[in-house]
Formats: structure tokens, sequence, C-alpha cells
């Protein structure tokens, strides 16, 4: 759908669309969730597909990032900005207990939800059980702990797990990490949002590649 300048601009680009309906401005707001906000065109895409654990290549360098929880969308769409630009293999998220990967997600993805595959999981302890048979080392970010993530980083296949803001790591997957480890703050003010730690954690993980 699409209003009458936006299926001009668009017939002159691509040509005709052959699905295209030229509609008013509020039809499409109508038929859009409440709060979302467009720019006079609204395109209906399939479902983006789950990947299986097993389609992550474990190799020296791959850094996977695991979502524990992380409901908000806007982080967890940052988070996957991030993935993209620091050239993570993938994200791992939680059937339930996660956003949808549509609207306010989608958008603070900047394009980064068709870049980064995500895998989509029933029990993320499970899960880190057959990441670690099939190679793969977890390290989880705890700020309890007295090891930096530098130290836990060795360059080798990685999944970087995160917790939710208030409650953190729940305990049996952090009981199912090889080590958690913390992002240094000499600032004295340890209360960094989930995305700009998975975003630091990221760069870290970057570091060490060969």
């Amino acid at each position: 759908m699409a209003t009458p300048d936006r299926a001009k601009e668009l017939e002159s680009r691509f040509g005709r669309p052959k699905a295209l309906e030229v509609v008013e401005s509020a039809a499409i707001s109508q038929i859009l969730p409440q709060g979302a906000v467009h720019q006079g065109i609204a395109l209906r895409i399939p479902p983006l597909e789950s990947v299986a654990l097993e389609d992550f290549e474990t190799k020296r360098g791959a850094v996977l990032l695991m979502l524990d929880q992380v409901t908000d969308p806007q982080n967890v769409g940052a988070i996957l900005r991030s993935a993209a630009a620091f050239g993570a293999a993938g994200v791992i998220l939680q059937d339930r207990h996660a956003p949808k990967l549509t609207g306010a997600l989608a958008k603070a993805a900047v394009g980064a939800v068709d870049k980064i595959p995500t895998a989509h999981v029933v029990n993320l302890s499970r899960a880190l059980e057959t990441l670690a048979d099939l190679g793969w080392r977890a390290v989880g970010l705890d700020g309890h702990t007295d090891t930096y993530l530098d130290q836990a980083l060795d360059g080798g296949p990685t999944v970087l797990v995160l917790g939710s803001e208030g409650e953190g790591l729940r305990r049996l997957v952090a009981e199912h990490c090889d080590e958690l480890a913390k992002i240094p703050m000499p600032g004295g003010f340890e209360s960094l949002n989930v995305s700009a730690a998975a975003a630091v954690a990221l760069y870290e993980a970057s570091r060490t590649r060969p």
C-alpha cells in the first residue's frame, strides 16, 4: 500500500509493482499497529525464518549472542544492529520472553533483522548444552564476578550470553556458561543498558579475532 505520491516514486524507480494498492495515508495508518509510524508506504512480508543451532559455523573468531529474557523490542533491535556492525554470526532468542521480529524492533535494528541470522529455542540452558557439543564456548556477562571480559575471551567460537537489565542472567543459564565475566567500568557507575553492554562485549570480542 502506498500514498499517491509514494506510488509515483515507486513506479518511476522500479516500474509499477503488481500488488500495489494506492490509498490515502490514513488507510495505511489503520492497518498498522497502534503507534506505528510510516512514510506513506507499507509492505507485508513473510515471517523471517529461524535458523537451527547447527547452522552456525563453528570457527575461530565466530561470535554468537544469546539473550536471556531481554524483552524490550528497542533493546533487541539495537543489539541486532550492533551484531551486524561487529560481524556476529547470529543471535539466539527464546521462543517465549522475547519480542517478535517485527514493528518497533525492526525499526530499531535499522535493517539488521534481515542481515543477522536468528535462532529461536525453547530452553536456553539446553541450547547452551547443544552449542557446547558443537564446539562453542559460552561466556556470560555478570557484573558480580572478578573476571574481566578480555580475560575470558580466547578468540575461539564464543557465545556471549546477556541477561535482562533487571534480573541479569538466570541461575540455570549462568550455570551452563563456561565462564562469567564483567565489563570493566572504572567510572564507578555500573549500570549499562543491555544493548550498550552488548555493543561493548561485541567490540571486545572482535579484538580477539585472528
